[in-house]
């Protein structure tokens, strides 16, 4: 397992995080602990939920491993979230200072800690001042009920506005980012990725699979049927599922993917892993495996060392669909030399 260092921060983290999304859902305590076990004895250190997965139960999963393995919870980064409705009133949703003490409050207390490592904004909320918010943030690190914080699904604008807030005023400034991004959904190259570069942001991306598409799961013109997860609103999912059928790029990614796993040896999951893992700013990817035998067949990406020019093919064949103004040729030119240093 590799190391990186949690954005511009001093913390340390494994290169793959285990996202808990699915834990009291669609996965049991006890096999939500066995993954949580097979996790660490892998070298894994970074564990991501929220207090919207499962309306508490995952941080409730997780905290009751933590306080049945004592031995890890200095070894392990814990990072949860907080901004979305946990209730019906109507300061039960959003980032005021009113709902952000609740949460915090209420996410310490279901993982049974005294401080969460990482405390992250898991939307941009459009009502409540940044200022209120990220005072609130800077307060939180000052207490020492966070050590640092981050955002969730934040578009560049708003990701470049929150680090000037916090750097006008003296306040702790955020260490990340965590976007949706794989092989199939790039478009947080054209805005995102630039500014979380310019702010040594790092990035964890979330559904590095593409749901499931990068790992085989689906075929070609064959709707799925069965236990195949397609959301929580199957009619939705269908929609979705059509859409990226449809789309000639999703069956050129996955031909490239299959290709240079079968080269070697490897699962499609791993080859599609290792490219993200290597993209400009990532600092940890985050895993949504369900069972043991999912988590083994990712964190085996680690191992995954793909060519140059297996980089390129991949990422030749996952090229966002931009039009010319203003995201094209100019725009892509000049993301590249701010990535490789140039001007």
């Amino acid at each position: 397992m590799q190391y990186r260092t949690l954005g511009h921060s001093g913390a340390v983290v494994s290169a793959y995080a285990l996202g808990t999304m699915t834990f009291g859902a669609e996965a049991t305590e006890e096999a939500s602990h066995a993954v949580l076990d097979s996790y660490f004895d892998a070298g894994g250190n970074f564990i991501d939920t929220a207090d919207v997965y499962s309306a508490g139960a995952s941080e409730e999963i997780v905290g009751r491993w933590l306080a049945r393995r004592p031995e890890v919870r200095d070894k392990a980064v814990l990072a949860t979230k907080g901004r979305f409705p946990m209730g019906t009133a109507p300061n039960d949703v959003g980032t005021s200072r009113r709902r952000l003490t609740r949460a915090l409050d209420d996410s310490l207390r279901r993982l049974g800690v005294d401080q969460i490592d990482l405390y992250q904004l898991h939307a941009w909320d459009p009502i409540t001042p940044l200022e209120e918010t990220l005072r609130f943030l800077d307060d939180s690190v000052s207490r020492g009920k966070i050590a640092y914080y981050g955002f969730s699904n934040f578009l560049g604008w708003q990701l470049t506005k929150a680090v000037h807030v916090a750097r006008a005023h003296g306040w702790s400034p955020p260490v990340t980012l965590q976007p949706q991004c794989s092989l199939l959904v790039r478009e947080i190259e054209s805005e995102i990725v630039p500014a979380a570069l310019d702010a040594g942001i790092g990035l964890l991306p979330w559904s590095p699979l593409g749901g499931g598409w990068l790992s085989g799961k689906y075929k070609r013109d064959q709707p799925p049927t069965g236990a195949t997860r397609l959301g929580e609103n199957p009619e939705r999912g269908m929609e979705a599922w059509k859409a990226r059928n449809d789309n000639p790029r999703t069956w050129a990614v996955i031909a490239a993917v299959e290709d240079i796993a079968a080269a070697h040896d490897a699962s499609p999951s791993q080859v599609a892993l290792a490219w993200l893992a290597d993209r400009p700013a990532v600092t940890s990817v985050i895993l949504g495996a369900r069972t043991k035998e999912q988590l083994a067949d990712n964190l085996a990406a680690a191992d995954l060392q793909l060519s140059p020019d297996e980089t390129k093919q991949l990422t030749q064949a996952s090229q966002p669909q931009v039009g010319v103004y203003p995201y094209g040729p100019m725009a892509q030119e000049q993301r590249s030399r701010k990535i490789e240093g140039g001007r």
